[in-house]
């Protein structure tokens, strides 16, 4: 092989894990056979290489073969004539000297898989000095949990590079895990092939929550869009308890272990929730105390019950995505990677990284949500986050949200696979309620009043789940019935 001149390296820089002369055999045996080139270019970036100007000769090879072009020391050498780099290396002949030697053809697709892993190692020792340095660094905040986070995410990203290649699926690979959900579907009686919400109605219509799916859940306040949420956690995370118990393995339960994100409420504030809603006592009444022994024992009895249920609540506030994401991460390593849905409350209250910060409100949302989708795809896991929805609502007559409706950005709908507005007629018809009669009013007010009270006795109690958008199947929407006072959804019998 001819001689491979290289930039004179720092000691630091030459330290540092690197073959240089594996990468100078591999760009020679791309130029020489441009199919070695096509398999190649998937599995590796520029910034894979140590040396700078093999990642630029590497990036150029790959803009060819993009373009049906040869990539050849000919074809190649127009776009290095200014190169500083390649001027220190003598200039475009370096280019031919790269494929003086055959060498490589040989042990190509070896040289690829040794650069990746060497430039894993290379982002490890970046990762673990600036680990250090942090540690160090006493001048400002300190703060070691945050720190902590940061490391655990920059070393996920590094775990997640380069994993385009084992994401390429078979047909056949790909139609075996299609008969698989629909044999799925099939064993639990039909209409479901996903996490059941617990609701036979909202199973039918969406097949129940699958795997890598992005949830939006989303409502006006007061529409009780938290209280189905925590109703549909629940569900999963019950059915994964008694279909354990039953013997039902893992792969075949249509339960789910639970985490559970709430920026908004405390733990026990949701704990609370889900207990009124078992014990059948008002939360209300839990609050304030008032509550007979009778219904403490029911409590109690409850409690008991759901004490080993798979439901994980953080409430940690403010949380990033970033932060999300890494909680999420460590949380499935704590059980086996296990849990099978994610519940996020709400999508608003999370922050996106500094830079998407300062670009505006706009560009950050959109940054979470892409990261939501992100975390869907990574963990196969379903991921609903509730949302807000713009106050443009209360200026219409009829208060049914739609998809413009959803707050701060339009990539929310862009990146959701499915979009739900929960939209509870008597929480307005409520609102209208006109002035009560008494003895000497007018038969207006007498027939106004009754009006009212027959308006609100069609739609009191009450819901409706719009299914606004479904990549999987059709739109439409499912009637619930909504106790306030527990704060539970249930299928409405009779629709």
């Amino acid at each position: 092989m001819a001689t491979i001149l290289m930039h004179p390296a720092t000691p630091e820089a030459q330290t540092l894990p690197q073959n240089v002369e594996a990468e100078a055999a591999m760009l020679g045996a791309m130029m020489i056979d441009n199919r070695l080139a096509d398999d190649l270019i998937d599995k590796l970036e520029p910034d894979h290489f140590f040396e700078p100007v093999h990642g630029r000769i590497f990036s150029a090879i790959k803009t060819l073969r993009g373009n049906d072009m040869l990539a050849t020391p000919v074809t190649l050498r127009p776009m290095f004539e200014a190169d500083e780099g390649m001027k220190e290396l003598g200039g475009p002949s370096y280019l031919a000297q790269l494929t003086g030697s055959g060498a490589g053809l040989i042990g190509a697709r070896q040289f690829a898989q040794q650069i990746y892993d060497l430039a894993m190692l290379r982002t490890l020792v970046t990762v673990g000095r600036g680990l250090v340095d942090r540690a160090m660094d006493t001048s400002e905040e300190v703060n070691p949990r945050a720190q902590i986070e940061a490391a655990e995410e920059e070393l996920f990203k590094v775990a997640a590079d380069g994993g385009t290649e084992s994401a390429i699926k078979t047909f056949a690979q790909a139609t075996t895990m299609a008969v698989k959900m629909a044999q799925r579907a099939l064993n639990s009686g039909g209409n479901l092939s996903g996490i059941t919400t617990g609701l036979d109605s909202v199973n039918a219509k969406i097949g129940g929550m699958h795997h890598s799916d992005l949830m939006i859940l989303a409502g006006r306040p007061g529409m009780g869009k938290t209280s189905l949420a925590t109703n549909i956690a629940f569900n999963a995370a019950q059915r994964w308890m008694r279909d354990m118990r039953d013997g039902i393995s893992p792969s075949e339960s249509v339960g789910a272990k639970v985490a559970f994100f709430s920026l908004e409420m405390s733990a026990d504030q949701l704990a609370t929730r889900i207990l009124s809603e078992q014990a059948r006592i008002s939360s209300e009444a839990l609050r304030m105390g008032k509550i007979s022994k009778a219904e403490f024992n029911q409590l109690a009895a409850a409690a008991a019950d759901l004490e080993n249920l798979p439901l994980f609540i953080d409430d940690t506030a403010g949380l990033t995505i970033g932060a999300l994401h890494t909680r999420m991460r460590r949380l499935q390593r704590r059980h086996n990677n296990e849990i099978g849905l994610v519940v996020i409350d709400y999508l608003q209250l999370l922050t996106g990284s500094a830079k998407a910060s300062s670009d505006g409100r706009v560009q950050e949302i959109s940054e979470i949500s892409r990261g939501l989708k992100t975390l869907a795809k990574d963990m196969n896991v379903p991921v609903m986050a509730l949302s807000q929805l713009s106050r443009a609502v209360e200026q219409r007559e009829d208060k049914r949200p739609q998809l413009s409706d959803l707050r701060e950005s339009g990539s929310i709908e862009q990146d959701a696979d499915i979009v739900m507005f929960v939209y509870r007629e008597d929480y307005y018809v409520a609102a209208k309620e006109p002035k009560r009669p008494v003895e000497g009013d007018s038969a207006k007010i007498f027939e106004d009043h009754a009006q009212w009270a027959t308006d609100m006795e069609r739609v009191f109690g009450l819901a409706e789940l719009i299914i606004a958008k479904q990549r999987h199947g059709a739109t439409g929407k499912v009637i619930l019935k909504f106790e306030p006072s527990v704060t539970r959804f249930s299928d409405f019998v009779g629709y």
